[in-house]
Parts: structure tokens; C-alpha cells; sequence
């Protein structure tokens, strides 16, 4: 059984960076994608990076190149490091690995416990 937990959320002035970390435990399918999602104080869920198996990235639209999603297969890590983050981007941050990661869907799958993102103005 897969298990994920997060790390690395905290609290930063808009124009920082922070490098989220996401441990996979588990056999992986091979079915799976790779991702991160964030959920906000109105609990909207909004995707934010995927990544699939040949390694190839995708992101949300507010991105706009601030983000890059990584992975250590060898380690089985997730990573998402964020650049010049806006307020806009605090939220409670979550790793997810599971085959909807695949179809931008978020959320119902296998996730982690979520680490929080705070971007203080």
C-alpha cells in the first residue's frame, strides 16, 4: 500500500522560494503519475504539477515557470521547487500519486497528509 508524506512547507516572504519534498512509500503503479495539488481556505482543489513516468512535466496555468516538479526514482521523492511565490500561492500542499494524477484530476486518489505553504505579503 502506498504511503506519502510531505515536507518542507513553511512560511515565506512573497519573492521566495521553498522546495517541498514528498517520500513515497510502496510499490508505485505503473499506471500512476506523479503530482502536486493545493487546497486552499476555500477548499478548492487546484492542480498544481504532474509528472509521468517517462519524466515529462506538467503544470497549472498560474505556474507560469515559477515551479519545477522533479523526481529521484531511487529514493522514490517527489519534489516541487517553487520560485518567486505570491500570496496567492499559500495553501496546504499535497503530494498524490495515482493514475487520475494522469488526467488532471485531484484529490480522490492516494495522498499524502498535506504540508502548509504560507506567502506572507
Amino acid at each position: 500500500k502506498l504511503k506519502l508524506v510531505e515536507s518542507g512547507g513553511g512560511s515565506v516572504q512573497a519573492g521566495g522560494s521553498l522546495k517541498l519534498s514528498c517520500d513515497v512509500s510502496g510499490t508505485i503503479p505503473s499506471s500512476a503519475c506523479m503530482g502536486w495539488f493545493r487546497q486552499g481556505p476555500d477548499e478548492v482543489r487546484e492542480g498544481v504539477a504532474r509528472i509521468e513516468r517517462s519524466g515529462i512535466g506538467g503544470y497549472g496555468t498560474f505556474v507560469k515557470g515559477r515551479f519545477t516538479i522533479s523526481k529521484d526514482t531511487a529514493t522514490n521523492t517527489l519534489y516541487l521547487q517553487m520560485t518567486n511565490l505570491k500570496p496567492d500561492d499559500s495553501a496546504m500542499y499535497y503530494c498524490a500519486v495515482d493514475f487520475m494524477v494522469c488526467q488532471w484530476l485531484w484529490g480522490d486518489g492516494v495522498r499524502g497528509p498535506g504540508t502548509q505553504v504560507t506567502v506572507f505579503s
